[in-house]
């Protein structure tokens, strides 16, 4: 085998040197996949918060610059901080309820002081989880897992119909832009050859791009008054420490924790076909908390791990530190560069949602293989159907919490996979040991 194909092929490696020109398409393929997601949740709390179109803007920006920086602390630790697995960073829809009631109320400066404070909560738990991931076994980290996948189903399906509140939502146009970018990844699957097949997301996505611009779906409207360069600030925005929205954020931080768990854990079995140590999962948890606390500085949302890449690395393989450190690269020059932020936030959502729908199935038959794994006990089916039961089941009628205080409705009404996570680690804990017997 010659030089360059023995390089290649350590894109299946978690170490290694992969030439540049080759690890650019593999990492922007991870970038496109969590772009359109990474953004949005700021532009729903910003206008929630009241902000105006140029703070919004400047915050676009900088949320692009933090994905990209908690993505290298990731795959390249600081001290304990970073699980050195090839986990993705952005920011996650779990905080958008919480800062919009945040915001509402006191002020995004308040949501800041809560980002903040709540960080460093969670990061510091994290850095001690060796004394209490022992609760969380196999089949409590296989059934949250498990609960990843379904729970992004729905999100890969309101993509696929055009993107949720869109006006022509489940429209023709988004049918077929859906329709025509999950065929191309499919066929390019079938007909490509060695490590061409794991590129079928970024080619699918190329094709209903370019679909998308044949039928005038593409606005570059956008893109002609973005500026050449931006930097991030200092402290945009002062924190303000209010009680009760520091309490309300860091339940919401804790509840990120176990979807963190639950994607470090898929990211060590689908990509690395092993468990997931105890010290990768402080760093995992702890970077999600300092990064955090970071990005609260800069004025932006919390920071934590993208599941959408887990399902990609589910699907490709591709597990290569270098290879998705490019992409975290891409993501900091869309954000010191606006016009390349700006093109690539004009993917339609519904060719964006052709391509997930297949990699969030992935993360669902990676919990079933995890479960599988752990055996059909009777102990543990118990727990899985318990876990899955009441979480999913529950939280696709949240109005079953409506009794409840609104801070326990708020974190468990529309979080199925916070409910997995306790439902299945009380059961755990409370389930004898012996009960096969």
């Amino acid at each position: 085998m010659n030089s360059s194909n023995s390089d290649i092929s350590n894109i299946y490696n978690l170490n290694g040197r992969v030439p540049i020109a080759r690890a650019v398409p593999f990492g922007l393929q991870h970038i496109l996949a969590m772009f359109v997601a990474n953004i949005a949740p700021l532009i729903i709390v910003a206008g929630a918060c009241g902000l105006g179109s140029e703070q919004t803007a400047s915050l676009i920006q900088t949320t692009m610059i933090i994905a990209g920086i908690g993505t290298l602390i990731q795959l390249f630790p600081i001290w304990k901080i970073g699980s050195g697995l090839p986990i993705v960073m952005g920011i996650s829809f779990t905080f958008v309820s919480v800062a919009c009631v945040i915001g509402s109320q006191y002020g995004y400066n308040a949501v800041i002081g809560a980002v903040i404070i709540g960080g460093l909560i969670e990061g510091t738990i994290g850095l001690f989880a060796k004394y209490w991931t022992r609760i969380i076994t196999p089949v409590v980290s296989a059934s949250v897992v498990t609960a990843i996948g379904f729970s992004l189903l729905s999100v890969g399906a309101s993509s696929f119909g055009g993107g949720t509140g869109s006006e022509t939502f489940g429209s023709a146009q988004n049918w077929i832009l859906g329709t025509v970018t999950l065929a191309s990844c499919l066929i390019f699957d079938i007909l490509a050859k060695s490590y061409w097949k794991q590129l079928s997301v970024l080619f699918g996505l190329i094709v209903g791009y370019i679909t998308a611009i044949c039928m005038g779906v593409v606005d570059f409207s956008t893109i002609q008054d973005t500026s050449i360069v931006s930097l991030p600030s200092i402290l945009p925005f002062k924190p303000e420490f209010n009680l009760s929205a520091i309490v309300s954020m860091t339940l919401i931080f804790l509840v990120s924790a176990t979807e963190t768990i639950g994607d470090t854990s898929a990211m060590a079995v689908s990509g690395l076909n092993r468990q997931v140590t105890v010290a990768e999962t402080e760093g995992s948890i702890a970077c999600d908390g300092y990064v955090s606390v970071l990005s609260g500085l800069l004025g932006c949302l919390p920071i934590t791990s993208f599941s959408q890449n887990v399902g990609l690395i589910a699907m490709t393989r591709v597990v290569n530190r270098m290879v998705i450190a490019t992409g975290a690269v891409i993501m900091i020059f869309a954000g010191i560069f606006p016009v390349f932020g700006a093109v690539l936030a004009t993917l339609p959502d519904a060719v964006l949602g052709g391509c997930t729908i297949m990699m969030f199935g992935s993360i669902v038959v990676s919990g079933i293989k995890m479960l599988a794994a752990c055996g059909f006990q009777q102990r543990n089916i118990t727990i899985a159907a318990l876990s899955l039961g009441i979480g999913i089941g529950f939280t696709q009628v949240p109005e079953i919490f409506s009794i409840f205080p609104p801070v326990i409705y708020t974190v468990f009404a529309e979080n199925c996979v916070a409910v997995v996570f306790i439902v299945a680690v009380i059961a755990n804990l409370i389930l004898p040991k012996e009960k096969e017997a």
